[in-house]
């Protein structure tokens, strides 16, 4: 018999549990369980006023902020909406059924003012790393480091070309965005070099096409991983340039030694970390094995002798090239003792021109000079360190360990739907990478993490 449903509509009364509509397994579950915000309003306290109307609850709009991160949902208008008919938002959010849900504007109010001065969102980031590290979820005997390119919130047919006259006091681009630009070009964080275009909108974004497609205006969003478990140690905001993203590894690094006392053993990242500087950074200043391909640009395609086949001499300070002469940075003493380095942080040794004049294999060494000379970093003592290490089987352990940073930035793009950035602004662009960053480590414990009631310390065998 074909059945009809009753009307169920029209009654005064109904007994109703958020609790129990929301299913055991759901994220939201799994994340609260991970989170606590116990002392975000010890963190905010000097940034509210002690007299006048009582604010929204500021962990109401972290734990909408979080909602938004988790499920892609970019507009804050479009937020606000979901949380008002979504019960499982609701719950996470503490709000019952007939709590009013806050308009979109107070999160601008509140992202540009009181949590961006407090740096709220780096708090939120490390409590919850802190977590992981007493869930068990970080060893911190191997580090990998990556950056990713994500679009900025800015187009192309609003900017001037480098040179290009632009009044920058005009009121329609005295932005917020933009008062920081300004403010920002003394900074030795501006002294990158000079992109083509600037954007009117967003002008700390920055030119590029790096992808090998069509350019456009980007931010570089770093991460500093964890390999047991790909736990989020660190993220950084840097703009769309290669020196900037190798740079800001030692930021992050010294900040997660410093924050949570964790150093690794090693640290993984792609040849682009391979410079010489980055790697004498690593091995004679903080002690961690470089697992990464060394930056060298001395290959010859002449066909003549490579520069392995020059022995050096540590002690006498000279190469020896393959019938035993040596290559030296001086031939004759100097009465002001000279170091020899340039610019570049690099020595120049020569051999002898009558050394290579009577010699039988010139046309194997330097057939179109009189001489042989070789570069030597400053730094060579640790790209050798680099070179063996590349010999070895943990490097192709290493290797493969390295993917899950870009796993993490493929979930972050199609996920997370981060591959756009909606604020502007260095500062706008660090917000949201690092609040990202947050849920994405949110998410991973809660799967991580056996089932359990809430707890203040969650902790677990490492």
């Amino acid at each position: 018999m074909m059945g009809q449903q009753p009307s169920g509509q029209d009654r005064l009364f109904y007994s109703f549990n958020l609790e129990d509509h929301i299913p055991q397994n759901h994220l939201l579950r799994g994340i609260d369980r991970c989170l606590d915000l116990s002392e975000l309003r010890q963190q905010l306290a000097d940034y509210y006023s002690h007299t006048g109307r009582p604010s929204i609850d500021p962990e109401l709009m972290i734990r909408m902020l979080i909602i938004g991160y988790s499920y892609g949902i970019r507009s804050e208008r479009r937020l606000c909406e979901e949380v008002h008919l979504n019960l499982a938002y609701r719950w996470f959010c503490r709000l019952g059924l007939e709590d009013v849900v806050p308009e979109h504007s107070t999160f601008s109010k509140n992202r540009h003012g009181r949590f961006r001065e407090s740096g709220v969102f780096r708090w939120v980031f490390d409590e919850v790393v802190r977590r992981c590290i007493a869930a068990g979820l970080v060893k911190g005997e191997g580090f990998a480091v990556d950056a990713s390119l994500v679009a900025a919130n800015a187009s192309h047919q609003h900017s001037v070309q480098v040179g290009e006259h632009c009044d920058w006091t005009d009121p329609e681009i005295n932005t917020r965005a933009m008062r920081e630009y300004l403010a920002a070009l003394d900074d030795e964080a501006a002294a990158a070099p000079v992109t083509r275009k600037i954007s009117l909108s967003d002008p700390q974004s920055r030119w590029t096409a790096a992808t090998g497609g069509i350019a456009y205006f980007a931010y570089s969003t770093n991460y500093l991983i964890d390999t047991a478990h790909g736990v989020i140690l660190d993220v950084e905001a840097t703009p769309a340039h290669r020196t900037a993203e190798v740079e800001s590894t030692k930021v992050m690094v010294d900040r997660v030694e410093e924050r949570f006392d964790l150093k690794p053993e090693r640290l993984i990242a792609d040849t682009a970390y391979g410079s010489a500087p980055m790697l004498g950074w690593m091995v004679e200043e903080k002690s961690i094995e470089p697992h990464i391909p060394v930056w060298d640009k001395t290959e010859r395609k002449d066909g003549t002798f490579q520069r392995d086949a020059f022995q050096w001499d540590d002690e006498a300070n000279e190469y020896r090239c393959p019938v035993g002469k040596a290559l030296r940075s001086e031939w004759r003493p100097f009465k002001t003792p000279r170091t020899h380095v340039t610019k570049a942080d690099t020595i120049i040794y020569r051999s002898s021109e009558r050394d290579c004049a009577a010699c039988p294999m010139k046309a194997d060494c330097c057939p179109n000079m009189t001489f042989r000379k070789i570069t030597r970093s400053i730094h060579e003592a640790a790209r050798d360190v680099a070179r063996y290490i590349t010999t070895t089987p943990e490097y192709q352990r290493s290797r493969c360990e390295r993917k899950k940073v870009e796993m993490l930035f493929a979930h972050l793009k199609s996920i997370l739907k981060l591959d756009r950035l909606r604020l502007h602004g260095l500062s706008g662009a660090g917000d949201e990478f690092t609040l990202a960053a947050a849920v994405q480590n949110m998410r991973r414990m809660a799967k991580l993490i056996a089932q359990g009631p809430p707890i203040n310390g969650i902790g677990a065998p490492a």
